[in-house]
C-alpha cells in the first residue's frame, strides 16, 4: 500500500496546481499587465518602478493611476526619463493624485531615476552596485541600500538643499526595510524584475538571483499566511514577510516566491471567504484543494 503523501509535499503539489490554474491569463486582475505591453527592458524597468511604487489600494485604481502616468511619459517611458529635465518638464504630472501620492513625487522619483541611468547605466546596475553581500540570505540589506542611495542623489529643484526630506512623498514610492514595514510594494518591484519571464513576471534583470526574493506581503497574502500557521506575529512587518518567505523556500529554494501571484489571486479576484472576518486554515485548504 503506497504512504500517503507529507504535508509539505502535498502543500507543494497544491500550490503548483494554483500555479497553472492562475497564470498569465488573469494579467488584468493586475498591474503587471499593462507594464507587460512594452517590449523594451528599459522601458519595463521604469514602468515596473512606477506600478509598484503605485501599487496600494484596489487593483482598478492603480491600474488606472499607472496608465495616467504613462500618458504623460509617452509611448517610451525610458526615452523620456532619459531626457527628463524637472525645470522643463515636471509640470506635465500637475495634478496626478492617486491616493496618498501627488505628481510631485513621481516626478522626484523620476528625477532620481534619471541620475541612476546617468551614473550606473542602469537600474539594475545601480541595485547591484550597492549590495554588499550577494551571498546574503535576502535581498533586504540590498533593497536598504539601494533606497539610501537613490534618495542621496541631487533632489534640487524638488528640495532647495538637494537633500529628499525624510517623510517625503517620493520615499513612499519605495518602502524599506529598514523602516520595519512588509515593504510589499518594492517586493513586488523586484518580483517582476528578477524573476525569469514565465508570461507574468519580466526577467528585466540577469544578474540577481531569485532565491533572495522575499514575499511581497499584501492585504491578501497576510490572510493567507495566518491561516495557514506560517507566522504567528501578530504585526504586518518586514520580520513576517521573512518568516512567510522561509516556508516558501523550503518548498522551493530556488525560486521561492513563484508562488506569489497565484495566492494573491485568491484574495484579489474574491475566492476566500472569511467566517466572522477571520479567515480559517480549512478555507485557505479549500481553495487550494488541499486535503
Amino acid at each position: 500500500m503506497p504512504r500517503a503523501a507529507s504535508k509539505p509535499t502535498a502543500l507543494l503539489d497544491s500550490l503548483e496546481d494554483l500555479c497553472r490554474r492562475y497564470d498569465g491569463r488573469f494579467l488584468d486582475s493586475d498591474p503587471v499587465g499593462i507594464f507587460r505591453g512594452f517590449d523594451d527592458r528599459e522601458d519595463r524597468g521604469i514602468v515596473g518602478m512606477l506600478a509598484a511604487g503605485l501599487a496600494y489600494g484596489r487593483v482598478a485604481s492603480i491600474r488606472a493611476s499607472l496608465l495616467g502616468l504613462l500618458a504623460r511619459l509617452g509611448p517610451h517611458p525610458s526615452r523620456f526619463v532619459a531626457g527628463f529635465d524637472p525645470v522643463r518638464d515636471a509640470f506635465r504630472f500637475d495634478g496626478f493624485v492617486h491616493r496618498f501620492t501627488r505628481g510631485r513625487d513621481v516626478a522626484l522619483l523620476l528625477h532620481l531615476v534619471r541620475q541612476v541611468k546617468e551614473r550606473s547605466g542602469s537600474i539594475e546596475s545601480f541595485f547591484i552596485e550597492g549590495d554588499a553581500d550577494p551571498d546574503a540570505a535576502t535581498l533586504g540589506p540590498a533593497l536598504d541600500a539601494f533606497g539610501a542611495r537613490l534618495f542621496a542623489l541631487d533632489a534640487r529643484p524638488f528640495a532647495p538643499d538637494g537633500v529628499v526630506p525624510h517623510r517625503d512623498g517620493a520615499r513612499w514610492l519605495l518602502p524599506l526595510p529598514a523602516g520595519g514595514s512588509a515593504c510589499k510594494r518594492s517586493c513586488l518591484f523586484l518580483r517582476w524584475m528578477v524573476r525569469p519571464d514565465d508570461g507574468v513576471d519580466c526577467g528585466v534583470w540577469t544578474r540577481v538571483s531569485p532565491a533572495r526574493l522575499v514575499l511581497p506581503l499584501d492585504t491578501h497574502l497576510l490572510r493567507v499566511v495566518r491561516a495557514l500557521g506560517w507566522t504567528r506575529r501578530k504585526s504586518a512587518g518586514w520580520p513576517m514577510a521573512l518568516e512567510a518567505t522561509a516556508r516558501l523556500r523550503a518548498l522551493d529554494p530556488a525560486d521561492p516566491i513563484r508562488f506569489d501571484f497565484a495566492l494573491s489571486r485568491l484574495g484579489i479576484l474574491g475566492l476566500l471567504e472569511a467566517k466572522g472576518g477571520r479567515l480559517t486554515a480549512r478555507t485557505v485548504h479549500r481553495a487550494l484543494a488541499l486535503r
